[in-house]
């Protein structure tokens, strides 16, 4: 049994870790951290967790906690690694792991000192789909890959409003942006399927030197946040890679992932409204004719294809278990991490020079 310690557990964890937990064998949440007493309390009790605390250090500290879960701000994540690699436990933490790839790979070298076990929260390469669709492609049912084309929406940032709850995040300091959270997640899903980029060029628009926050009738600045993420690129086995994220009010048709091989070609696209790659179940064709997923795909995780996020996170919480239990290391790492965060740093470098980046 794996007893978690969920800190940041009134947002994104309420809706995604706490059920996906609950749903499966071999985890139980011991604790959950919020900045306030009472909102750690109503985590507590409308989930049954039997300890509510507002300090990361001392959840970390506590001996009922094996697992601790960094589900708050960007900006605030190293501070609550670091907690938790002090008291000596195993650290699963959200993408991004830092504010930037200096911090990630800090926090990298600081876990393996640590002799932890550490992950990042990088839900879309558990997928099941992803996972299929990656197979296909490594079992040469198109042949081999020519060019892999995505587009998606990366709403709700990058656009000309914010919601209020979000009017922090158009300070590019603070690590959660349409490149970093969105195109993020989304490059982790694509290059999971298709192996390496070898070199790319990308263009990162920022248009909106101020943002209104819808309903308030006010503004905030941009802060120079991205509006729109472009890339162009080779992979390692020489495919031909185009990627773009359009921020802004999101799109009808969510995603779709194109792969041309020299027999054959699969697009991948969202069954519903609003779906993002890394969350949703796909509908999967090859030259027009479906291709559904395998049931096998899903197996151990008690979450049905429609049920957003959580089917994924718990997905990724059943591959750390399954890690821990035959001695290798969780994947993605922190070193993993630290790794993708340098590829933005890449591209970011390549839209502020206009040229094309070997990636490292």
């Amino acid at each position: 049994m794996i007893r978690v310690g969920i800190v940041g557990a009134s947002g994104w964890a309420a809706s995604s870790h706490l059920p996906a937990l609950a749903g499966l064998d071999g985890f139980a949440v011991t604790a959950v951290a919020t900045t306030r007493q009472d909102s750690a309390d109503r985590v507590a009790a409308a989930h049954g967790v039997p300890l509510a605390l507002t300090d990361a250090a001392a959840l970390a500290a506590r001996p009922e906690v094996d697992l601790v879960v960094v589900s708050v701000r960007a900006a605030g994540h190293a501070a609550v690694i670091r907690a938790a690699l002090a008291a000596g436990k195993h650290v699963l933490s959200e993408w991004p792991l830092g504010v930037d790839a200096a911090e990630a790979g800090q926090l990298a070298r600081e876990a393996a000192a640590a002799g932890v076990a550490h992950a990042v929260n990088l839900q879309g390469v558990h997928s099941p789909d992803v996972r299929y669709v990656a197979d296909l492609l490594a079992g040469g049912r198109i042949g081999r890959l020519q060019a892999a084309v995505l587009v998606a929406a990366g709403d709700p940032l990058g656009g000309p409003r914010i919601a209020p709850e979000l009017a922090w995040s158009t300070d590019p300091a603070g690590g959660t942006t349409l490149l970093s959270i969105m195109a993020g997640h989304f490059l982790a899903v694509l290059l999971r399927i298709t192996g390496p980029l070898a070199e790319a060029t990308a263009r990162i628009p920022h248009a909106h030197d101020r943002v209104e926050v819808a309903g308030t009738g006010r503004t905030v600045p941009g802060g120079g946040a991205p509006s729109q993420v472009l890339l162009l690129g080779t992979l390692a086995n020489g495919a031909a890679a185009s990627v773009t994220v359009h921020g802004g009010s999101g799109s009808p048709d969510g995603f779709l992932l194109r792969l041309v091989g020299t027999d054959g070609t699969l697009t991948a696209t969202a069954p519903r409204p609003g779906s993002y790659p890394h969350w949703s179940d796909w509908e999967v064709r090859i030259d027009g004719e479906p291709a559904p997923v395998p049931p096998h795909y899903r197996a151990g995780v008690p979450f049905g294809p429609d049920s957003g996020p959580v089917a994924n996170v718990a997905a990724g919480y059943r591959a750390f278990a399954d890690a821990l239990d035959h001695g290798r290391t969780p994947a993605p790492d922190f070193h993993a991490a630290a790794a993708h965060h340098r590829l933005l740093a890449t591209l970011e470098r390549s839209a502020a020079t206009g040229t094309s980046r070997r990636i490292d």
